[in-house]
């Protein structure tokens, strides 16, 4: 039975660069995978397209191309990726001017595109599905709004040859399903086998966590050379079923509990997962150890898709004014404790107004509260104070009371920072698929 190996070369867009590289170079694979788009990450792109037309794709995407375009050319190996972010033309057009840079030849670029909804989001007045309202409601504040898209569009990229295919917002399995579809000839209507092929996806596209990098936890689940991680390769037969290995000799491991620890990740109903391309089943799932970095996956299959899909608008929320402050030595918890009820106290005086604040004692209290704190007494302890509001001018105020303990505060504080941001906010809705047409534009270099 024919079987295609396909890498996954990157699980965010900060990733590192290097096992894609070793995935290229010794994978022996056919496609490696790229994804590098979270859920606000978008919206943060959108914003950087707006000051400049040029912009808004992943700051990255020029050192992963130079970094593999050659090798992946030489080895006959196609790249898919999400890293066009908000501008997959200009991300394609970026890669062509790299790729005669480097002199890589008779190479075919595809941009999909198609996935910017807004004017239908904001025309349709659309409701969010985590929190009561509507699009309209956000005003001014709208700044995006792109469908999650689905293997079709980078199916067709392939058919029509393309070396590498840059998209923007897609769903993570689509990037690894599309080339199976391709590869297999798999129908868009086989819903068992495009259920094995959101699996294969699903369990790829976070890369380095599948071969544990994630699931490293010393003394309980230990994983040696983290420095050098492998990322996952997925041996996917004609009929779906894949197994799950890395590079031999890199670093991590693929164990049955690494791939269990994926195969349930962001999953809310293993038996309804639901994608643009189908609603994959995973309950019958089977995780089977056959080799050393070798786990082979089963079980998967699927249902008729929907005919929506799932968009994620991204809006301007509000502003974050944080300060922080370092006490250390004898008494550095009390001190660490008055200094937060000074700037409470002086928050109040000065009439700040604020939606939500926080105070918190970092390595006590700032993950689980006061009522999990050990009570022990620390040598060291920084404080941070976090005020939201609608106003950044209120915002900054916070992380300036918090610098005043300088010299109005406890003694001994140090090592303080301060700093006022702008939060970017994504809800969801669901747009129709017949409003979200994908496009395709081919560059050959």
């Amino acid at each position: 039975m024919r079987t295609i190996r396909i890498g996954s070369g990157a699980g965010y867009s900060g990733d590192r660069i290097e096992p894609a590289v070793e995935l290229a170079e010794k994978g022996d694979i056919q496609y490696l995978g790229f994804e590098c788009l979270a859920e606000r990450t978008i919206a943060l792109a959108q914003q950087d397209k707006m000051k400049n037309p040029e912009a808004g794709f992943d700051p990255l995407l020029e050192r992963r191309m130079r970094a593999v375009l050659p090798i992946c050319k030489a080895r006959g190996i196609k790249v898919i990726t999400n890293m066009g972010a908000a501008n997959p033309r200009g991300a394609a057009a970026a890669t062509a001017r790299i790729a005669k840079a480097l002199g890589v030849k008779d190479l075919k670029i595809a941009a999909v595109g198609g996935d910017d909804v807004l004017e239908a989001c904001r025309d349709g007045n659309l409701p969010f599905l985590e929190f009561s309202g509507r699009v309209a409601d956000l005003g001014n504040r709208l700044l995006s709004a792109n469908a999650y898209l689905g293997a079709e569009p980078i199916v067709r990229a392939l058919a029509a040859g393309a070396d590498v295919v840059i998209t923007g917002r897609v769903s993570d399995p689509a990037l690894f399903l599309a080339p199976l579809i391709h590869e297999f000839g798999w129908a868009l209507d086989d819903w068992h086998r495009l259920g094995k092929g959101v699996l294969v996806g699903h369990l790829l596209e976070c890369a380095g966590q599948i071969t544990g990098g994630y699931f490293a936890d010393p003394g309980f689940k230990d994983v040696a050379g983290l420095a050098r991680l492998g990322f996952p390769i997925g041996e996917v037969t004609e009929d779906g079923d894949v197994v799950i290995t890395k590079v031999p000799g890199s670093g991590g491991a693929v164990t049955e509990a690494t791939c269990k620890e994926q195969l349930l990740y962001e999953i809310h109903d293993p038996a309804n997962y639901i994608q643009p391309d189908v609603i994959a089943d995973f309950s019958q799932v089977r995780v089977e150890q056959i080799g050393l970095d070798r786990v082979r996956v089963t079980g998967a299959t699927g249902k008729p898709a929907t005919d929506t899909f799932k968009t994620s608008v991204g809006f301007i929320d509000s502003y974050v004014g944080e300060g922080q402050m370092s006490y250390a030595g004898p008494g550095a918890f009390a001190r660490a404790r008055l200094a937060l009820d000074i700037v409470r106290e002086r928050l109040e005086l000065c009439g700040v107004r604020l939606d939500e604040v926080r105070y918190d004692l970092i390595g006590i209290n700032a993950l689980h509260g006061a009522e999990l704190s050990k009570g022990h007494e620390p040598y060291e302890v920084r404080v941070r104070v976090a005020g939201r509001s609608n106003s950044r001018a209120e915002a900054l105020l916070v992380g300036n009371e918090v610098e005043t303990l300088y010299t109005n505060g406890p003694a001994g504080g140090g090592g303080a920072f301060k700093a006022t941001r702008e939060v970017i906010a994504v809800g969801s809705v669901l747009v129709p698929k017949r409003l979200a047409t994908p496009t395709l534009q081919m560059f050959n270099v």
